[in-house]
């Protein structure tokens, strides 16, 4: 999920294995995030996935919600902080609110999944909004939509052979096409969940100013080299992490029982070693320190040692 600053690349796929040529479509101002099939036969719901995407730069891009200074002593209207691993969202002791998430019946019908997606999501910025408060960066809305768009704020949309889901920093929507979507998971709800939380750990990234702050690190054109691509392992093993705390923040309430939850965390692990998403084990390692580690400092993948990250 990552140039110049005026034209990066709208994204690239996940490499299947044997590992395939990076897409190299037209570039856009913009963010893309994509949750991509790593193989043909990962449409078939229980199969492994990849999670993919790049951290586009597009510096002067974004504008943050609240970004007015206050007058008197009041306390500074919430701004991103372009920071990766000093970011104040992931002080110790910042944790997501417990959230009851009521979902309705999970449905192949595609307005009746728009609204299981949208229920989740706005469970998720509610069991976020806290945390982003205590780091006083803004909360920005995240929008759910199950069509796909010829275009985006972020440019050509990618195909359905690359992609399952994916997160447009952009216009700051999580694109979910109920075609790929149940094509990918069928009714497993777990999948859905486990997709639908790590696209919105994009999503907080985005508000934090974390993408922005790694966006701005990246040094080649098409992002191939060691030092983007570990850049890339940061930010999609850290929406792993924010993914399964979210999860954790709903577990054992509402429509999310603890052994759904525990369903959702262990899809993390349903994936092939990739040199821009990091080793299967590393992929749920990093889930599972966010699902047992309660706050957001269990994230800082940008701390983690190289070998954390592979």
């Amino acid at each position: 999920m990552t140039g110049t600053d005026e034209v990066p690349r709208p994204f690239a796929p996940a490499p299947p294995r044997p590992e395939s040529p990076r897409n190299t479509g037209t570039a856009v101002v913009g963010l893309l995030i994509v949750a991509a099939l790593t193989t043909a036969g990962m449409a078939m719901a229980g199969g492994p996935r990849m999670i993919d995407g790049q951290a586009l730069p597009a510096s002067g891009v974004y504008t943050s919600e609240g970004t007015k200074a206050p007058a008197g002593n009041a306390k500074p209207a919430p701004k991103e902080v372009r920071e990766l691993e000093t970011n104040p969202l992931l002080a110790e002791g910042i944790a997501l609110g417990a959230v009851t998430c009521r979902l309705p019946a999970i449905s192949r019908e595609p307005a009746k999944l728009e609204t299981y997606y949208k229920t989740f999501v706005a469970c998720l910025a509610e069991s976020w909004k806290p945390a982003l408060d205590q780091a006083n960066e803004p909360a920005l809305t995240a929008t759910v939509q199950v069509t796909l768009p010829e275009t985006s704020a972020c440019g050509k949309a990618p195909s359905e052979d690359e992609a399952v889901a994916y997160y447009c920093g952009g216009d700051t929507t999580i694109y979910a096409p109920t075609q790929w979507m149940l094509g990918d998971a069928g009714l497993e709800r777990s999948r859905h969940l486990a997709t639908m939380a790590h696209e919105y750990g994009h999503h907080v990234q985005r508000s934090s100013g974390i993408l922005s702050a790694a966006a701005e690190k990246m040094s080649s054109p098409g992002e191939d080299s060691p030092a983007d691509k570990e850049l890339v392992r940061r930010i999609e093993l850290q929406a792993n992490c924010f993914g399964a705390l979210a999860l954790a923040a709903a577990a054992g309430r509402g429509s999310i029982s603890r052994s759904l939850a525990n369903a959702a965390l262990d899809d993390y692990g349903r994936a092939d070693d990739s040199d821009t998403h990091g080793s299967r084990r590393n992929q749920l390692k990093w889930a599972k320190a966010g699902f047992s580690g309660k706050t957001t400092s269990a994230c800082n993948t940008w701390a983690a040692p190289a070998s954390d990250v592979k």
